[in-house]
This record gives C-alpha cells, structure tokens and sequence, in this order.
C-alpha cells in the first residue's frame, strides 16, 4: 500500500480562463468510482445546459494494487485536443479518485488544434491551481494496554512521535487507540516496549488509508 494524493470527499474547486472570446470553465471533484465520475459530468452538463462541449478526465484508484482506471472525452472537440489534455494535467499532478471537467463557450473564433489543446490545458491548471490537496497514508491501528501510573509517560511518548490517540478506555488498565504509519510501525512497537520495560501490550489492528497534509 503507498500513499497517494487526493481531495477531500466534498471538495469542489473551478478555474476560468477565456482564449480568443471562447470561456473555458474548469471543475475539479473527488470522484472514487468511474459511476461517480459520471454523475458529477451529469451535473456539470445540467448547469451548464447551454454550453456545446462539456471535455473531461478522471482518474480512479486501482483496488488490491491493480492500475488506475482512466477515462477522458473529448466530447465533440477533434481527437485529441480537450480529454487527453486534461488527463495530462490530472497525471502530472499525481492526483488520485477525482474528476476534472472543463465546459467550453464557444467565441465564434477558432482556435485550431493547438489552440484547444493550450486552452483546455490551461482551464485543467486553473482549476487544479485552487485545490487544497490531501495525502492518504497506509496507517496500522494499534491497541496500547498497560497500567495507570504509566498513562503520563505514554502520552508523552505519542506526542513526541506525532501520534494522535482517541479517547482513552479505562478499566483495570488504560488503553489508547492509535493509527501508525506503516513505515516506522516497527520503530513505535520497540520503542514503546523498551520505555515501559516490557509492561505493556501492544494489540496491532487493520491497515487502511487515512488524510493527512500533503507532505512526504
């Protein structure tokens, strides 16, 4: 599993650019599915009934390590100036699960093939120039059991490290619930073990992708 770029799940961002009188109205969204995808084209193509070309890419997370499904539409524009453009930009920004659709008001001037392709290029940067991006990271949830007197010096063990906990569950013992990132899992475990002197157990959960800032 490898970290990978994305927008948050409600995220909308747009761009306009206008060549030659022709507007170009870029829109980015998250879309996880190719039926996603299509259903915020559906939208775009509702909202903007009266323009001719509604141009897109989108490009799908590939599930168990299988490759990125990817799509794009020139949508009546000649072969190769608007979808693939756009899927350009989408592939250049190593962007992950959105959809990106640029809608096109014609100008009565024509643009000619690489006319259209600097224009629907440069509508897709507009757009993805506002994004506020995500990182999803492959994190391990952990379970940490051990006595009251040692809860202060767990704590600061986690903040040292940047680990968020949840609430704490308190029976005989304390537990906190914990997600490590995938590469220093062993580095936590032993650490942990070695500072409470063996006094502590350590339950390790599923794996699975959580947000974080877009850093490496």
């Amino acid at each position: 599993m490898k970290s990978y770029r994305t927008l948050d799940k409600d995220a909308f961002f747009t761009g306009t650019i206008i060549e030659k009188k022709s507007r170009f109205i870029g829109e980015l969204s998250y879309a996880d599915t190719p039926e996603a995808a299509a259903a915020v084209l559906a939208a775009a193509r509702k909202k903007y009934y009266d323009a001719k070309h509604h141009c897109s890419a989108s490009i799908v997370l590939g599930e168990d390590g299988a490759p990125d499904r990817e799509h794009s539409s020139d949508d009546g524009e000649p072969s190769g100036t608007a979808g693939r453009p756009i899927l350009d930009v989408l592939r250049g920004s190593e962007l992950k699960n959105v959809v990106l659709i640029v809608t096109r008001y014609f100008g009565g001037t024509l643009l000619g093939t690489g006319g259209l392709v600097r224009a629907y290029t440069d509508a897709a940067k507009a757009a993805l120039e506002q994004a506020e991006i995500l990182r999803m990271r492959p994190m391990t949830a952990f379970r940490i059991i051990f006595a009251y007197p040692s809860e202060g010096t767990v704590r600061r063990f986690l903040a040292e490290r940047n680990v968020v906990s949840g609430e704490p569950e308190y029976s005989d013992r304390v537990t906190f619930n914990v997600h490590i990132p995938e590469e220093t899992i062993e580095a936590f475990q032993a650490d942990l073990v070695n500072l409470l002197s063996g006094a502590v157990e350590i339950e390790q959960g599923k794996t699975d992708f959580m947000p974080g800032p877009d850093t490496d």
